[in-house]
């Protein structure tokens, strides 16, 4: 059966017009006919009869059956302009429209942290990314987004996966490639025993990694230390840190120049001082987050750091139990960057507050409007947003907004 792509949904999957209605099909762009048959409402294999002038051959080995990427079909012009459009699509939904300001494309082989899944074999052990809607692993010979460090250490994981890996578990092996070197942490793994502890500090030194973490004990050969602002922050294994070194730069410095002047700013899901550290060169931050470990490491992290102004912290969960309006008062500025889910109990509170202006940052466009509406109706008006895309080739879009209160 024949179709045409009228669109491509949020997900990256063209969206087929035919006779028997819609389904949707992968690697596809708008405009284009295709054949296939669909089952419960997808197209799995659809052949391009008539291939759209934005399609471009990719450049990975592993792109039809990796589910790493999705987008790498499309043009880079393509692209940047498919996930513009998510952003604003999702605003317009809200009834919202707001200016467009910039965007930022991190650039290949630039991903540095990934998070992998292993699994032993007969003959070995395969590490790499999932197929498509799927729990197959494909094994990793190159990758054109991951660091170049991480690729390299591919032969390494697999090693540790036969190691500390049962025949019937999967691993997930989180690594980020850090100044100091890969660190890596695993979970899933066999009991850390003599023999395995011999053997897994033997592949780190032979792999000169900064840190193995399995299932919560260290092999620490030496302090993994990420570079926040002119700080040194030692994260916990496995710590969430933006994906690229390039991303972090272009939302940090739209954070910067949105909470210009302020002199005390509240940071929520602050994480290990992304943005709080390097703000504190500048201002008072009270830094929110949910979780201990991380909060320790930005705690740590602005002690061994001389000239920076105070830094308070507060282990709270900001879904269940967000600030309260009283307590939002007396702060210049908020930086916020919530989970994928978005952030609506604590958006509802800042929208009954006083405070004159907003940094948010997003991860997923849909929601952030939902709380965009709420702060608007509150009171608040978009003045700009970036887009910042972190996650080449995939449909993943990140955004930093600023509100200021009318």
């Amino acid at each position: 059966m024949q179709w045409t792509i009228e669109r491509l949904g949020r997900r990256g999957d063209g969206v087929a017009v035919g006779d028997q209605g819609r389904a949707l099909a992968p690697l596809t762009l708008p405009g284009e006919q295709i054949e296939g048959e669909a089952v419960d409402g997808r197209i799995a294999a659809p052949r391009i009869l008539t291939p759209s002038a934005m399609r471009v051959r990719p450049a990975c080995p592993h792109y039809r059956a990796c589910g790493g990427c999705s987008l790498m079909h499309g043009s880079d012009s393509f692209v940047a302009a498919w996930k513009r459009q998510v952003v604003e699509t999702a605003l317009t939904a809200q009834r919202l429209t707001a200016p467009i300001a910039g965007t930022h494309v991190s650039p290949p082989k630039s991903r540095r942290r990934a998070v992998l899944s292993g699994r032993r074999t007969k003959k070995g052990a395969l590490v790499g990314f999932h197929a498509r809607a799927s729990d197959v692993i494909v094994d990793l010979a190159d990758c054109l987004v991951m660091d170049p460090r991480i690729t390299a250490a591919l032969p390494l994981l697999r090693r540790i996966v036969i190691a500390g890996a049962s025949r019937a578990a999967e691993l997930t092996l989180t690594v980020i490639a850090g100044p100091a070197g890969l660190d890596l942490a695993v979970t899933g793994g066999r009991p850390l025993e003599p023999a395995l502890f011999q053997t897994l500090a033997a592949l780190a030194e032979e792999g000169d990694l900064a840190r193995l973490d399995w299932d919560g004990q260290a092999i620490t050969r030496r302090a993994p230390a990420l570079l926040m602002g002119r700080t040194q922050v030692v994260p916990p294994p496995a710590a969430f840190l933006q994906a690229t070194a390039q991303g972090e730069a272009a939302l940090l410095g739209a954070v910067r120049d949105m909470t210009k002047g302020a002199t005390r700013i509240l940071d929520l899901f602050a994480g290990i001082g992304t943005f709080t550290l390097p703000l504190a060169q500048q201002a008072e931050l009270h830094a929110v987050e949910g979780l201990a470990a991380p909060l320790s490491a930005l705690t740590q992290a602005w002690r061994m750091t001389p000239g920076l102004r105070q830094v308070t912290t507060e282990i709270r969960d900001l879904a269940r139990n967000p600030l309260l309006d009283q307590e939002l008062a007396g702060f210049d500025a908020i930086v916020i960057d919530p989970p994928r889910s978005g952030a609506e109990a604590q958006t509802r509170q800042i929208a009954e507050s006083v405070v004159p202006k907003i940094a948010f940052v997003a991860c997923d466009p849909v929601n952030f409007a939902k709380d965009a509406r709420i702060l608007c109706d509150g009171g608040y008006q978009i003045t700009r947003v970036y887009v910042v895309d972190q996650f080449r080739w995939s449909p993943h879009v990140e955004t930093v907004t600023e509100f200021v209160r009318r």
